[in-house]
C-alpha cells in the first residue's frame, strides 16, 4: 500500500501510553493495527462503548485489544484505565488524544493523566497521510506540568498531515 513504519517503542520500555494524532478518519485505526501487526507489537485501545453494542463487532475489537468507553457521562475513566497497567506485565494502550475523528478545538488531556497515574511513558505515535509513514517518534516521561510538555507534544505533532486536514487542529 506504500506506507511505511518508522521508530519504535523503546526496547526498555514494557509499559506505556501510546498518543496517536492526527485521528480523523477510521482508516487511521486500519493502518496503525495493522501496524502492529507486522511487528508484533501487542495493543489495547480504548474505544467508545457503543461498538460493542454490535453482536459482529463486539468479539473482532475484544480480540484485537479494545477497551469499551462510555464517554456519555462523567466517570472515573483516568483512574480505572491507569488501573490497568497493574494487571499486565506488559501493555502498550493507545489513545487517541481528540478522542474522536471529527474537528475538536481541544485535545482530551486523559492520556496524558493515565500515564502520569500509571507511571509509565508516552510514547507519541503518529500517522502522516502526506509522506505515507506511521510509526513511533519521542518517548515522553511526563513530569507532571502538562503546559511544559506539551509543548514537546506540539512541537512533534505540528508537521504530520491528517487525511481529512480540516478536522485536525492541534491546540490544548
Amino acid at each position: 500500500m506504500g506506507w511505511k513504519l518508522v521508530g519504535s517503542i523503546p526496547a526498555d520500555v514494557k509499559k506505556c501510553v501510546i498518543a496517536v494524532a492526527p485521528h480523523t478518519c477510521i482508516a487511521d485505526f486500519i493502518l496503525g493495527r495493522l501496524a502492529y501487526c507486522s511487528i508484533d507489537v501487542p495493543v489495547k485501545f480504548l474505544i467508545k462503548k457503543e461498538f460493542f453494542d454490535n453482536p459482529i463487532l463486539k468479539p473482532l475489537l475484544l480480540k484485537l485489544g479494545g477497551i469499551p468507553v462510555d464517554r456519555s457521562k462523567s466517570n472515573n475513566t483516568v483512574n480505572e484505565t491507569a488501573a490497568l497497567f497493574k494487571q499486565y506485565e506488559t501493555l502498550n494502550l493507545v489513545i487517541t488524544p481528540e478522542g474522536t475523528r471529527k474537528l475538536v478545538h481541544r485535545w482530551k488531556r486523559g492520556f496524558y493523566y493515565i500515564a502520569e497515574r500509571a507511571g509509565v511513558p508516552i510514547v507519541l505515535g503518529f500517522i502522516d497521510f502526506k509522506t505515507k509513514e506511521l510509526g513511533f517518534g519521542p518517548t515522553l516521561y511526563p513530569t507532571g506540568d502538562f503546559d511544559e510538555d506539551w509543548k514537546t507534544m506540539e512541537k512533534f505533532y505540528r508537521g504530520k498531515h491528517a487525511k481529512h486536514p480540516e478536522r485536525y487542529n492541534l491546540s490544548n
